[in-house]
């Protein structure tokens, strides 16, 4: 479709207001994390751009479930007034009937002008299909605007589309010197409040968060989302727990009727065990083990992913790490630092990984580093990441 005398005369004018709404649309979107397994989390806001200044008419985003979409949400509010203007989606909108129908059709049915679409779903359903049918129902279509953006905030579906696992997320938090404990095991609290808070944030944006079973019998977790006013999206509690050590007495089991807890297990792990915790409402996943005859965790994470679950937070411990590092597993790392030294004979964040020599050409590039309170946050990903 040919760009209106308004669009020609003023392409730098038009790229300013794109990416201030698409802004808008990805902070849209980031709502939904940890909400919406197993779609995607996209935000949709309806632009009316006709007058001198941009008018927002309708926005939307992935509802918890999935359903609504983001760009069905964002048409019910507009109502007539979407009709002529600017759509800014952070994904290509879907094109293929599931649930509900194509998001691609209702725009162009809702009468849109315009589509600005971030980046491209990688959902095989999809995968250009949407933008495609935006362009034959009559719609200009610009692609790309905060591509990289939109892929960090979908990395989770991404993943799951394409490597058929959810995508992982290492949280550390030790000391200046990598440890998590004294030597007597003692631990709290390593990080200050501020720290603490920001973990419960990250529980909030997960699907699930996982721990070896060490870690589940030392420290009797919750790990549930304990920030005031979001105590009702804490992630699905999963238990790396081969020989069904928990006990059935822990907080985890005793609340598994409330935030579920699925426990990883071996396949000669105690019948009558497993049974005990069938009954107390936990839910049990038997691993293939590997050559190491322990479970394989990249095996895991796939049936993890069958269970709709994109996003898996780890929080220990040590030996969980080191397994999912070994294997490549590993996303993301969020790691915290308090300024504290333990020493040799503490505890550290992870155990060994048996390594002869340091690739340079591997390993983590850091994306950001903040302050909070005295503690530091350095946020890292994986070089050879999607």
């Amino acid at each position: 479709m040919d760009l209106s005398p308004k669009e020609q005369v003023a392409p730098k004018e038009r790229m300013a207001i794109d990416l201030r709404f698409m802004r808008m649309a990805l902070t849209l979107a980031r709502r939904g994390l940890g909400q919406v397994a197993p779609n995607p989390s996209v935000g949709c806001v309806l632009v009316d751009t006709s007058g001198d200044v941009p008018l927002v008419v309708g926005r939307g985003w992935t509802q918890p479930g999935g359903r609504p979409h983001a760009e069905t949400q964002a048409i019910g509010r507009a109502g007539a007034r979407a009709r002529g203007t600017t759509a800014y989606v952070t994904l290509e909108p879907c094109a293929h009937t599931g649930k509900t129908g194509p998001c691609a059709q209702a725009l162009i049915d809702a009468g849109i002008s315009r589509a600005v679409v971030a980046c491209t779903d990688d959902d095989p359903r999809v995968n250009g299909q949407g933008v495609a049918m935006l362009k034959d129902g009559g719609i200009s279509v610009t692609e790309g605007v905060l591509e990289d953006e939109a892929k960090d905030a979908n990395s989770g579906f991404t993943c799951r589309v394409t490597r058929n696992r959810p995508e992982v997320l290492l949280k550390i938090a030790s000391t200046l010197d990598g440890k998590i404990a004294t030597h007597t095991g003692k631990s709290h609290w390593i990080t200050g409040e501020m720290a603490r808070e920001r973990t419960h944030l990250m529980r909030a944006q997960a699907d699930a968060i996982m721990i070896g079973s060490a870690t589940a019998i030392v420290d009797d977790p919750q790990l549930t989302c304990r920030l005031p006013g979001l105590s009702g999206r804490s992630p699905i509690r999963v238990i790396a727990d081969g020989r069904l050590r928990l006990p059935l007495t822990s907080k985890l089991v005793r609340t598994a009727s409330d935030t579920p807890v699925i426990l990883l297990t071996r396949e000669d792990a105690d019948k009558d065990r497993a049974q005990a915790f069938e009954e107390q409402g936990v839910d049990l996943i038997t691993v293939p083990l590997g050559p190491d005859n322990q479970m394989n965790m990249g095996a895991a994470l796939t049936l993890l992913a069958e269970r709709g679950i994109t996003r898996v937070m780890v929080e220990g411990g040590a030996r969980l790490a080191a397994s999912l590092l070994r294997d490549n597993l590993i996303d993301r790392i969020e790691w915290f630092q308090a300024p504290k030294i333990i020493g040799d004979d503490g505890y550290s964040a992870v155990a060994g990984l048996g390594l002869d020599d340091i690739d340079l050409d591997a390993g983590f590039e850091r994306q950001a580093v903040i302050a909070l309170g005295e503690d530091v946050l350095t946020s890292l990903r994986v070089r050879h990441d999607i």
